[in-house]
């Protein structure tokens, strides 16, 4: 079940889900816009391999914004901080962002109850596209989770991607064991 405008005001009164900055405009039927932070990273080598640590260099947009390439992959990261305690975060793209030829994530868009942090983009386009900090980039649904949780993500031992972090965080895959 997907949470109504109603009852995400209602997780937010209730400290269930934080999002700063927060602002009721940006609160759709079923949705809340977030915002493309103004930072965004890029690998600093062409080839990259899962087992490694993979560098990355930080790009600050500035206000006459930035112009994105097809074939690179962009790390960005949302203006906003959200954590959610009670419901399963989706994030997707906004349609508009989708016209322009822009995918905000490749393969991550859920979230796990628990998770308390910026949301790192990972940003593809099909032609070269102007971008913007502050622009809206995609909006986060809410799922309600059936049954009681054991395992937030903030407390896990192993999760990678706790450190509260305003810009966009590379991979971490090379700190799993395989």
């Amino acid at each position: 079940m997907i949470l109504s405008d109603k009852k995400i005001l209602e997780a937010i009164e209730q400290k269930n889900i934080i999002i700063e900055p927060y602002d009721k405009s940006c609160l759709g039927t079923n949705s809340y816009d977030v915002h493309l932070g103004k930072t965004l990273a890029v690998y600093t080598e062409r080839m990259l391999d899962a087992k490694k640590h993979n560098a990355i260099e930080y790009i600050e947009i500035p206000a006459e914004g930035y112009i994105i390439q097809p074939g690179t992959l962009y790390l960005g990261v949302t203006e906003e901080y959200t954590e959610t305690h009670h419901a399963v975060p989706f994030l997707e793209g906004k349609s508009s962002v989708g016209r322009l030829g822009i995918d905000i994530h490749a393969t991550a868009g859920k979230g796990d109850v628990g998770f308390c942090n910026n949301w790192t983009l990972e940003i593809s386009c099909v032609q070269p596209v102007r971008i913007y900090a502050g622009m809206p980039i995609g909006q986060l649904i809410y799922f309600m989770v059936d049954g009681e949780i054991e395992n937030f993500y903030n407390k896990k031992q192993n999760a990678k991607y706790t450190e509260r972090n305003n810009k966009p965080v590379e991979s971490m895959m090379w700190k799993n064991k395989f």
